[in-house]
């Protein structure tokens, strides 16, 4: 069975086997085609398809009103049929992280099983993953962009610093395209994420009902320079205040998203906030924190929240160790990612400046909803 994801690649893709004017006529119920401009002026197919190509054998006044008739009902030709009957390919550049493994080995997957679909255009995925955020993601951008790419996919940490990398990009018209943070100011195309401040919002809020008035907490980031990762801080900070008024946020420690980091200035943290009862940690670099939590004998004592949905984290969220975490569906960012960069080479569609895929709170008591598929995690069928 073709999943819900692949379906949606599907939708406005031709088969092979189709003839050009086929390709072009109407793939889903809101999309206007060859035939159905054919209907509204009660001629051929063939005169429409041939008005539309510019081909001979139409008058001039039977082409002006074929043209006229596709723009007042909005036509818009199926370009990836076009890239499909030519000889063109396609390469999108893909530049993102090993590190956090848990987070961008599920958005690298997403990104290939997406791709797969996309196989039958022509199209391929140029991979340069690199070790970690800071001067490696510099390296590897400026790398892939020296290939010949119709487009490019960027996981941005510190967007500032590849600022002239993208706007070369824009220049050379790549089309950029963020995916788990985003990259303000700059000439990306659009960025595809979870909501960091919804994300941020949900985390405060539920701490704050966690919590007594005068509770302590601390938070760990990645960086203050990621996008994502200030704005769940400010979200979290703000919305905490609002469900718990007399609350404090003891620390906030950045931890560049390494495990070692993380582990060690928790203990360092944990030592010198005894008074804390919460623990938010805003990316996928929990499982350091809860050895920390465990080797202090701290773990179940502290309320923790997390950031995405592992299978390392599960047991802690069963035994009540990790009190919540905000999962924030990584495969789907990575889908929507390649899926939105091909659509936009091959047939011009204009994505929203900003993408935002809705996150979901997992807790002990709907845990068992969401089952194991390898290193992925999806609601079970059925519920």
């Amino acid at each position: 069975m073709i999943s819900t994801n692949r379906r949606l690649f599907e939708q406005g893709l031709t088969r092979e086997s189709n003839s050009l004017s086929d390709r072009e006529s109407k793939t889903d119920s809101n999309q206007i085609g060859v035939q159905e401009i054919a209907d509204s002026l009660g001629i051929s197919r063939g005169t429409v398809d041939r008005a539309l190509h510019n081909r001979p054998g139409v008058s001039v006044s039977t082409k002006r009103r074929v043209l006229r008739a596709a723009e007042k009902l909005g036509y818009r030709p199926n370009l990836a049929a076009r890239f499909l009957s030519s000889s063109k390919r396609i390469t999108i550049g893909v530049a993102i992280p090993r590190e956090v493994a848990y987070f961008y080995d599920e958005v690298r997957e997403g990104i290939f099983e997406a791709a797969s679909v996309f196989e039958p255009l022509g199209i391929k995925i140029l991979y340069r993953p690199y070790d970690r955020f800071g001067p490696h993601e510099i390296k590897a951008l400026r790398d892939v962009l020296q290939e010949d790419i119709s487009g490019l996919i960027i996981s941005p940490a510190y967007p500032n610093k590849l600022l002239t990398h993208i706007d070369e990009a824009a220049r050379r018209n790549i089309p950029v395209v963020c995916v788990g943070t985003d990259a303000p100011g700059t000439k990306r195309l659009t960025s595809i994420s979870v909501n960091p401040l919804v994300s941020g919002a949900l985390a405060g809020e539920l701490m704050g009902h966690f919590l007594r008035d005068t509770a302590q907490v601390i938070v760990f980031i990645g960086m203050h320079a990621t996008v994502d990762h200030e704005q769940k801080l400010q979200s979290f900070r703000s919305n905490f205040r609002a469900f718990c008024a007399k609350g404090e946020i003891a620390s906030i420690v950045e931890t560049h998203d390494e495990p070692d980091e993380a582990y060690l200035k928790c203990r360092k943290a944990l030592e010198q906030h005894p008074p804390a009862k919460g623990i938010y940690v805003a990316t996928a670099n929990s499982m350091p924190v809860i050895k920390a939590l465990e080797e202090s004998g701290m773990a179940g004592k502290i309320k923790v929240i997390g950031t995405d949905l592992f299978p390392a984290m599960f047991p802690y969220i069963r035994s009540g160790t990790i009190a919540a975490t905000i999962y924030q569906r990584a495969r789907e960012q990575g889908a929507r990612a390649i899926q939105t960069t091909v659509r936009f080479v091959t047939e011009k569609l204009q994505p929203a400046a900003q993408i935002s895929i809705n996150p979901t709170i997992v807790m002990r008591g709907n845990l068992d909803l969401f089952a194991m598929n390898g290193s992925s995690t999806e609601p079970k069928s059925g519920f």
